[in-house]
């Protein structure tokens, strides 16, 4: 009789803990669902936003747009985000990389504005991995912006991904991402960028210090390793201000250890430090991606707003119909006064903190 309540008492126990562990188990689903990333390790710190209401979850395939974060530039990135994000019914994910000291800012920014519903994941840049790949030049080291190189590392962000989107942050969205996202790129590319001679943005292009559209403008052609690659010096470079990335090319084509190599071999021959792009990001994709990228429609690339005389290029009724802007060159929009800037005011959103004011000054157009 001893012997029979025995094994009665062991199988009750057993019974008991097969029903607390499946209880666990629908919990830490449930918790999995919330919080799709909270299980995944990255070689990078991440955070995902805190406050995603179901109800306002948006559905459909995931659209991966990656984006940098800097402290001062902050208005910038949301001012972004804010266009992307209401011109589009898409799925948006954003993937934001920063720096540390910049988290605690940019998550209150987000979850106390009308952007609090918008899907993203903060991811901590390294600049450790710079190291040994840029030049120990003083003047090299001031110009450099660690985050400007977080587009060369695209698969190691978003590793679930088979294709994302990278934006600059001076950039505003004017059409629905999910056209651009589904823009084809062909077999064998691994990214599509804006052709510097499209018809859109090269009108009236000066060309000059910090101002180019060849490859010349950005490489040194005299030095050897230029000259074993058999390229034409006067082919049309590309923005990598905007890219489509497919990332499984990306990953099987090796394009971040080949930007990677050519990094460090200009650290040591002065490949394109000194060139008149003053670009240290732009010459290792113009190499790697030569005559192997796809073209991205030029509206939606429309460049060279932060340019001076940007406001007699273009016309208001051409500003309106781009599906994409981009500010790039010296005049940016929360800075000074800068061509079109009325379009950025649109779209960006009072800091909450009051950290973030734009600044603005006369600019010569």
């Amino acid at each position: 009789m001893k012997r029979v309540n025995l094994i009665i008492l062991v199988l009750l126990a057993v019974a008991f803990l097969i029903i607390v562990e499946r209880n666990l188990l629908n919990l830490s689903d449930i918790l999995h669902l919330e919080n799709p990333d909270a299980g995944i390790v990255l070689p990078f710190e991440s955070e995902v936003s805190p406050d995603l209401r179901l109800e306002t979850v948006r559905k459909g395939e995931e659209i991966p747009v990656l984006i940098t974060a800097a402290e001062e530039r902050l208005g910038a990135v949301v001012a972004a985000m804010n266009s992307v994000y209401q011109n589009s019914k898409a799925n948006v994910v954003f993937t934001i990389v920063t720096l540390n000291d910049t988290v605690d800012h940019l998550n209150e920014w987000l979850t106390k504005t009308r952007l609090k519903n918008v899907k993203y994941k903060i991811v901590i840049f390294k600049p450790e991995l710079l190291k040994g790949k840029i030049s120990k030049d003083p003047q090299t080291l001031e110009a450099v912006k660690p985050l400007t190189f977080a587009r060369y590392y695209l698969p190691a962000y978003l590793p679930e991904a088979e294709k994302a989107i990278y934006l600059d942050d001076d950039i505003i969205v004017q059409g629905d991402i999910q056209e651009l996202y589904e823009s084809n790129l062909k077999p064998g590319h691994a990214a599509a960028f804006s052709n510097d001679c499209d018809s859109a943005s090269s009108k009236g292009f000066v060309r000059g210090a910090g101002n180019q559209n060849s490859y010349i403008g950005f490489l040194d052609f005299k030095k050897d390793a230029i000259k074993k690659l058999s390229m034409r010096a006067n082919t049309c470079s590309f923005n990598p201000g905007v890219i489509i990335a497919n990332l499984t090319e990306w990953r099987n084509q090796n394009v971040t250890q080949q930007l990677e190599h050519w990094m460090e071999l200009n650290t040591q021959e002065d490949l394109y430090s000194n060139s008149l792009a003053e670009s240290i990001t732009t010459p290792p994709l113009l190499i790697v991606f030569y005559k192997r990228h796809s073209m991205i429609d030029p509206m939606w690339h429309v460049r060279h707003l932060g340019s001076t005389g940007a406001g007699n290029r273009y016309s208001p009724q051409f500003v309106r119909a781009a599906k994409l802007l981009h500010w790039n060159g010296h005049y940016k929009p929360w800075e000074r006064t800068s061509s079109f800037s009325d379009v950025w005011d649109k779209w960006f959103i009072p800091d909450p903190t009051g950290k973030f004011n734009p600044v603005r000054q006369h600019a010569e157009d």
